[in-house]
């Protein structure tokens, strides 16, 4: 996962471009300004900071973190409201990361995560920010004739999609595709008020951390 992302950084944001979601898009990009207005934000995977800019539009402050170098400096040469702080570290290990948060975004990761290590990984994040925090996750939905076709699924229910780059590489991705209910059970071991908003291609999930 790491190599392929890190040889995708130049072509990172080519799905934001397919014309059937950009009204799913512009609703996202709205509320992500919206959510985090004057919140001090740790995002998680923040990739070429496409997401990253919307918050920065109303938050107080943001750390953006990525494993790969590559993508962070796709990231670092956008325009931002709020300047991030950009700094390399991987989604699994954020524990001794210093600094003051009360707003968690995680953006396209969720999928990406193996479903029996999920609560591996969303325990950690709640356990990083101080109780009744603000956490938020959005991901794709699965939606035939515009998402990757599905090319495996393993023995935990895992899916993997083949997806070529434009260097003639073609690596197998996990992908997965939780429904609204599969996410609310995920959350409510480490989080309350979960609520969750599916658009046709995308879902976004907010609730709040619970120190769990």
């Amino acid at each position: 996962m790491k190599q392929y992302y890190a040889r995708r950084a130049d072509e990172y944001e080519a799905i934001y471009h397919k014309p059937e979601r950009q009204s799913d898009l512009r609703l996202l990009e709205s509320r992500i300004a919206e959510v985090f207005a004057g919140r001090k934000v740790l995002e998680i995977a923040c990739g070429t900071g496409y997401w990253t800019q919307f918050a920065s539009r109303s938050a107080l402050s943001i750390t953006a973190t990525d494993i790969n170098p590559e993508v962070i400096a796709v990231a670092e040469t956008k325009q931002y409201g709020v300047v991030p702080r950009f700094l390399i570290a991987d989604a699994y290990r954020l524990q001794e990361m210093a600094g003051d948060f009360d707003a968690l975004l995680c953006a396209f990761w969720w999928s990406h995560v193996p479903k029996q290590q999920l609560a591996e990984f969303l325990k950690p994040l709640s356990q990083k920010l101080p109780t009744g925090s603000l956490m938020v996750f959005l991901d794709n939905r699965y939606v035939e004739g515009s998402s990757t076709p599905i090319a495996h699924t393993d023995e935990f229910g895992n899916t993997f999609q083949d997806r070529a780059l434009k260097d003639g590489t073609t690596h197998r991705v996990l992908k997965n595709f939780p429904n609204s209910e599969e996410i609310k059970i995920a959350l409510a071991r480490f989080a309350d008020d979960i609520e969750i908003t599916e658009l046709e291609y995308y879902w976004l999930a907010t609730c709040r951390s619970t120190g769990k």
